[in-house]
């Protein structure tokens, strides 16, 4: 027979429980067309801010030509989960000064001209495309905005009601969004495993945060680890999550990249 204060540990556990797993409820009943339909009301807001001032994919086809062919490498490796079913719309934002990229739920991709540029080879963007399709593909960037703003108010906002400000907020948050170190962990691991099956070096990913990790020393912390918070040991997780798969270590070769960095304004 249960004592007394053994019921009193299991009330903590069945609300610890419930409180830990809001997250993932949240994601479970909120479906995949909600959350296509929430991504493309971001994308749209994002798109009419005079700030992003995304690039004419009719003035720069080449730049487009390269990140679509990036991107469709990492779908098409069999391990993205909705493939099929998110938009996986990808835009260029023109900053050179912001070293950064965001994805808004349901496959809705922006990435910064000052990241494209900081980057070295085609196997670190890699890294970085497929670190963000792993935010979206696992719903990372949904759970957040259902956390912060709870399942209620945000199919209010699907049905067309409170849809000014409270639009513009979870643009905002998600181009300065912070996800957990969990979330991070997850993105890391999934941008191993999607690049496992491609041409790329499946470590990419380490390769550009070990670059931003060294151009933080002695200056500011650079956009893309001020909103992706760094786990301990990123890069030798992603290296050893690399090794561990048996996956490609092969460098590519970057001829291909230079032009696409060539191909962006100057």
């Amino acid at each position: 027979m249960l004592r007394k204060k053994h019921y009193f540990i299991l009330i903590f556990l069945c609300f610890y429980t419930v409180y830990a797993s809001a997250q993932e409820l949240n994601s479970f009943f909120f479906s995949i067309e909600d959350e296509i339909k929430l991504g493309q009301q971001v994308a749209a807001e994002v798109e009419k801010d005079p700030k992003n001032k995304i690039l004419d994919e009719k003035k720069y086809p080449q730049a487009y030509a390269n990140l679509r062919r990036i991107t469709n490498n990492i779908l098409n490796s069999g391990q993205v989960r909705y493939k099929t079913q998110f938009a996986w719309q990808v835009k260029i934002i023109h900053n050179d000064s912001i070293l950064n990229a965001f994805c808004a739920p349901g496959g809705f991709i922006y990435v910064y001209t000052g990241l494209i540029k900081f980057l070295d080879s085609e196997d670190q963007f890699a890294g970085v495309m497929a670190h963000e399709i792993a935010h979206a593909d696992r719903r990372h960037a949904t759970e957040n905005i259902l956390q912060a703003y709870g399942i209620g108010m945000v199919m209010q906002l699907l049905l067309g009601r409170n849809s000014g400000n409270m639009l513009a907020q979870i643009v905002g948050s998600l181009v300065n969004l912070n996800f957990s170190r969990k979330h991070e962990k997850e993105a890391d691991d999934y941008s191993v495993i999607y690049l496992c099956n491609t041409p790329y070096q499946a470590d990419g990913a380490a390769g550009f945060f070990g670059k931003l990790q060294r151009t933080n020393r002695g200056s500011r912390t650079p956009e893309f680890l001020s909103t992706h918070p760094n786990p301990e040991n990123r890069v030798q997780n992603i290296k050893n999550a690399a090794v561990q798969r048996k996956c490609n270590l092969k460098a590519m070769k970057n001829a291909n990249y230079m032009a696409f960095k060539r191909s962006l304004p100057q």
